[in-house]
């Protein structure tokens, strides 16, 4: 149980920088999304209606982002058991480049890579293929949220709802730091996310169960 609770605070905390990078990347471009694709194909939507955006960099972004799904997920089977570690220093790195061109000064390549490495991030708790765990979309937590309380109130489960509540508060504080952040630091505060996604790295490869051992978030009955 100790493990099974470690390991549901740190997707949790995988969230929580999602949701800082989101926050980042969208004060510094000036709009952009590089986590919250829905976001961005309405913004699409809205291109293609002539109504508000940039067409070509939201189709970037989604592309970007399904790009980094499909190589994180073809870098945790090659990898096995290693799968954890491998896609979290997959993500690390790309995160670390899109800081380094930010603090160069080309914006668009940046929130390109920050959208590949938000794409690969939900690749860390995958099994046999499929992702187990979406950790920089909400949707899917709160619709699981709502199912579970559904589930208590009608005699279940009792504390099902805490585990994607707690996906949903860490995006939310990570947001609220992030934003924070920008206020004292600029683009610069990329960089502090990427200082916490080393030693999240390097705790997952010490401390945490291997690959095999997967979250449950499916609704119990």
């Amino acid at each position: 149980m100790l493990e099974d609770r470690r390991t549901r605070l740190f997707a949790a905390t995988l969230s929580a920088t999602a949701g800082y990078v989101d926050a980042v990347g969208w004060l510094t471009s000036g709009g952009l999304f590089v986590s919250f694709m829905s976001g961005n194909v309405t913004k699409v939507g809205l291109a293609m209606a002539g109504v508000l955006g940039n067409l070509a960099l939201g189709f970037g972004l989604i592309a970007s982002f399904v790009g980094g799904v499909i190589a994180g997920s073809l870098l945790g089977r090659a990898t096995g058991r290693r799968q954890r570690g491998a896609v979290l220093w997959l993500v690390t790195m790309l995160m670390g480049l899109a800081a380094l061109l930010l603090e160069l000064g080309p914006m668009v390549p940046a929130v390109l890579l920050l959208a590949a490495s938000m794409g690969a991030k939900n690749t860390v708790f995958a099994e046999n293929g499929e992702v187990k765990v979406g950790l920089t979309y909400m949707t899917g937590a709160l619709v699981r949220m709502g199912k579970r309380i559904a589930t208590a109130i009608l005699g279940g489960d009792k504390l099902g709802w805490v585990s994607p509540a707690t996906l949903f508060a860490g995006m939310v504080a990570g947001a609220t730091l992030g934003a924070l952040t920008h206020v004292a630091l600029g683009a610069r505060a990329l960089f502090v996310s990427v200082g916490i996604m080393l030693v999240l790295t390097l705790y997952a490869q010490l401390r945490l169960p291997g690959a095999e051992d997967t979250l449950d978030l499916e609704p119990r009955r």
